[in-house]
């Protein structure tokens, strides 16, 4: 089932012969359950493309789907709340709040939304990602792979209709990169959930289900 769409995807700045196409018509259909990887070199358009999916900037034309909803037919209170429950967020540079410890980390967007944590699903994804004996520890006191771990739960506690993830290996050793993409991999079979990652490294993607190529704004191959 269809969980993700974009239509005719179109993202220009300037104007006349000061044109920048980041993209230019753009057309994806992702399946509830699925780990896409979209690879693209620096400038592709890759970056522009995953915040237009998550709603984080506008689209120049086109559309895009979450759940069958059309969220750039929303104002920014709207889809403020809407990306809030519906799309988690993974990013290279990890984006945990210092001052919280891990388990804090983890469940603030529940409560930012002012709803009841799962203590039960939370504690499965928890202890799938390692994390049991951490709970207590504050960011500057976990490694870089552990930060990245904190983050991809925060990501999935929401139980979001997808999660998106900016380059979530661009800054660790190949050994942790290839332990976090596992991961990746377990909680998307385990939780049948929905990843879109954005990587430069085709080696780390081929280890998703399905490959998306970008260069200059356009997708120029799949896999």
């Amino acid at each position: 089932m269809s969980i993700l769409q974009a239509k005719g995807l179109k993202k220009h700045y300037g104007t006349e012969i000061n044109l920048v196409k980041a993209l230019d018509n753009i057309n994806i259909e992702i399946n509830e359950g699925e780990f896409i990887g979209i690879v693209g070199t620096s400038g592709s358009g890759k970056s522009t493309l995953l915040h237009m999916l998550g709603g984080l900037d506008r689209a120049t034309d086109g559309k895009v789907f979450v759940r069958n909803k059309d969220i750039f037919s929303m104002n920014d209170d709207e889809l403020t709340i809407f990306r809030r429950r519906n799309i988690g967020f993974i990013f290279q540079n990890y984006n945990l709040v210092p001052v919280l410890n891990v388990y804090e980390n983890i469940i603030l967007p529940i409560e930012l939304d002012g709803n009841k944590v799962d203590e039960k699903f939370v504690n499965n994804v928890i202890k799938t990602l390692g994390l049991s004996e951490k709970l207590n520890n504050l960011p500057s006191n976990l490694s870089g792979g552990q930060q990245q771990r904190v983050a991809i739960a925060r990501a999935l506690a929401t139980k979001p209709a997808i999660v998106l993830a900016d380059e979530p290996t661009g800054n660790l050793d190949s050994k942790t990169s290839l332990e976090v993409m596992g991961l990746l991999k377990v909680t998307s079979k385990e939780f049948h959930q929905t990843i879109v990652m954005i990587t430069h490294n085709e080696e780390i993607a081929q280890m998703t289900d399905r490959i998306i190529h970008i260069e200059d704004g356009q997708i120029v191959r799949r896999e």
